[in-house]
């Protein structure tokens, strides 16, 4: 099977811009293009629909939209625009969600809320009236109005049980918090496995793909230090134990310490990185956490990860230090349709 990779854009950026990244991503060999559905940042929706207007053979989706902040009957409704719009190139991303906490919101029962969201989705998309009075969404006696089509849905997760949920429905399972290993690999694998056999399903029918950041430059040095900020958040995030332990337990201590006095979201563009992280954060952690360098560099980086038991990558673009992100991530993809190719041979 021909490997799929697929390219997530963060859009801290305009709406010009983003279409004309989207347009680069499908000249660069991506087949399917995520836009981020972040709270208080353009709306992934609305963008989505202005890119299928100006593409025509990615497929493109919310990476990854949630049940929480929009409502599954909404987000069918959405979908089945998307699709109709796209001519038949949509998929839809869902997770948990993630900053809904700036909006006073919890994530009340996760898995439960993914289960009941994806049976109303997929009901409604399929023209079907659907009654569901479930534990966290309740629809009654709904049936879309308009063209209905349904479409790939991929669960994107850390947690073993969204993976077993994905191994139960999803069409495409995006596994990991970036670090990935042949020990994480398999664990993933384990759950995905889990939840197909609960319904019969073969695990070879889901489409597996790693989530991956994504740094390309000609400057290598350049990509690597662009992402010391985003490898720092992660190491605290997953907390290896060897980096737990690292330097008698100081290292990881001095890390939360240099991100604690670093401002802005570690993807914003007018970030603060605190200047420790340099020496905190050296060029094999980098490698560690994200495919960061030159197209050779991170071709090579990712057919490590690919030899793991992938068919498929999920690529979430990272922007090297230019003067703005939408430059940053231009340059990524410019270089990616390298990598790709690379890969392809």
């Amino acid at each position: 099977m021909p490997a799929t990779f697929e390219a997530e854009i963060t859009p801290g950026m305009s709406t010009r811009q983003v279409v004309e990244l989207a347009q680069i991503a499908e000249q660069a060999g991506f087949d399917r293009l995520g836009i981020s559905d972040v709270v208080f940042w353009p709306d992934c929706f609305v963008l989505l629909a202005l890119v299928s207007q100006q593409t025509s053979t990615i497929q493109i989706g919310p990476m990854v939209t949630n049940p929480y902040s929009r409502h599954p009957a909404v987000l069918a409704g959405i979908m089945s625009t998307l699709q109709d719009a796209s001519e038949g190139r949509a998929f839809l991303g869902l997770g948990v969600g993630a900053g809904l906490e700036q909006l006073g919101m919890t994530y009340p029962r996760p898995v439960q809320a993914l289960r009941e969201a994806i049976g109303a989705i997929r009901g409604l998309l399929n023209g079907e009236e659907v009654t569901f009075q479930g534990e966290t969404i309740t629809v009654q006696s709904a049936r879309m109005v308009g063209p209905t089509a349904s479409v790939p849905i991929s669960i994107g997760s850390r947690s073993p049980q969204v993976m077993r949920l994905a191994g139960e429905l999803a069409d495409i399972a995006l596994v990991g918090g970036r670090l990935i290993d042949e020990h994480t690999t398999q664990q993933y694998f384990s759950w995905l496995a889990e939840g197909a056999q609960r319904t019969g399903r073969d695990v070879a029918a889901i489409d597996v793909a790693p989530r991956l950041t994504l740094c390309v430059s000609r400057d290598g040095n350049l990509a690597r230090s662009s992402l010391k900020r985003y490898v720092a958040h992660y190491a605290q995030l997953i907390r290896p134990a060897d980096l737990v332990e690292r330097d008698g337990g100081t290292w990881m201590a001095a890390t939360e310490a240099s991100l604690s006095r670093s401002t802005g979201w570690y993807f914003d563009h007018d970030r603060y990185d605190d200047p420790e992280l340099d020496l905190l954060i050296d060029d094999d952690l980098v490698r560690r956490f994200a495919i960061a360098g030159t197209p050779d560099e991170c071709a090579e980086l990712a057919r490590e990860v690919l030899a793991l038991g992938f068919t498929s990558a999920s690529m979430n673009l990272a922007a090297p230090r230019r003067d703005s992100m939408y430059l940053g991530l231009k340059e990524t993809l410019e270089n990616s349709a390298e990598v790709l190719s690379i890969l392809r041979r």
